[in-house]
C-alpha cells in the first residue's frame, strides 16, 4: 500500500514544528517545506535568478541575505509574487523527488508529513489525502514568535494577516491539533490522529 500523503499547516506560531517531530516519532516521514525553501536558496542557480531580480545587494559571499530580501519582499506583493516564482518550483520538485523516492522504499512509511506554511494559499492541499492544522489563538502565537525571534508584535501579525485565516483553515481541515496547551496535550492529540490515519495499514 503506498504511503499516506498528510499536509499539515497553520500559520505564524502555532506550532507545526512541534506537531511535525510528534508524528516523526509515531513513524511518519517528514518533509518541512521550510527546508526545502533554505536549500533552494543555496542553489547556486537560484541565487542568481533572485540577485537578477532584486538587485546584487541581496547575495553577498555567494549566500543570501535573507533579512535583507525579506525587507525588499514583505510589504510589496508584486515581489513577493516573484520571490514565490523562483521558490516555489524548485521546492515542488524537490518535494515530488523525496515524495516518489520515500514511495519507492522496499520498507516504504505508512504517511508522508508535507509540512507546508501556504499549503491551502498555493493549493496543495488538493495533492493530500488528508489535511491536518495546528490551531492556537493569536496572542498565545504572537507571544510565541516575538519570544523566539526578532520581530515585533505588529510584525508577527502583519505576517499572520498575510496568510489565510487560520479559522478558515481549521474550517477546511480533516483533522486539528489544538497546540495552546501542554506538549503532553498535542501528544495526545497527535496519537489519535495517528490512530484514525493508520487504521487500514
Amino acid at each position: 500500500m503506498p504511503p499516506l500523503n498528510i499536509g499539515l499547516t497553520g500559520n505564524i506560531g502555532s506550532g507545526k514544528s512541534v506537531v511535525a517531530r510528534l508524528f516523526a516519532e509515531r513513524g511518519a516521514a517528514v518533509i518541512d517545506a521550510d527546508v526545502l525553501a533554505r536549500a533552494a536558496t543555496e542553489d547556486p542557480a537560484v541565487l542568481r535568478e533572485l540577485a537578477a531580480t532584486f538587485g546584487e545587494t541581496i547575495v553577498k559571499d555567494g549566500k543570501l541575505m535573507r533579512a535583507h530580501l525579506a525587507s525588499v519582499v514583505f510589504d510589496n506583493p508584486e515581489a513577493r509574487a516573484e520571490l514565490n516564482a523562483i521558490i516555489h518550483p524548485w521546492v515542488g520538485r524537490e518535494r515530488e523527488a523525496r515524495t516518489a523516492a520515500l514511495a519507492a522504499q522496499t520498507s516504504s512509511p505508512a504517511v508522508i508529513v508535507h509540512d507546508v506554511p501556504l499549503l491551502f494559499e498555493v493549493g496543495l492541499d488538493a495533492e493530500m489525502d488528508k489535511v491536518v492544522v495546528v490551531d492556537a489563538p493569536l496572542e498565545l502565537r504572537v507571544a510565541r514568535v516575538t519570544s523566539r525571534s526578532g520581530l515585533t508584535k505588529a510584525e508577527v501579525r502583519a505576517r499572520d494577516a498575510a496568510q489565510l485565516p487560520l479559522a478558515e483553515k481549521v474550517r477546511r481541515a480533516d483533522f486539528v491539533i489544538d497546540n495552546s496547551k501542554s506538549l503532553e496535550s498535542s501528544a495526545r492529540q497527535v496519537d489519535r490522529v495517528w490512530r484514525a490515519l493508520t487504521a487500514d495499514t
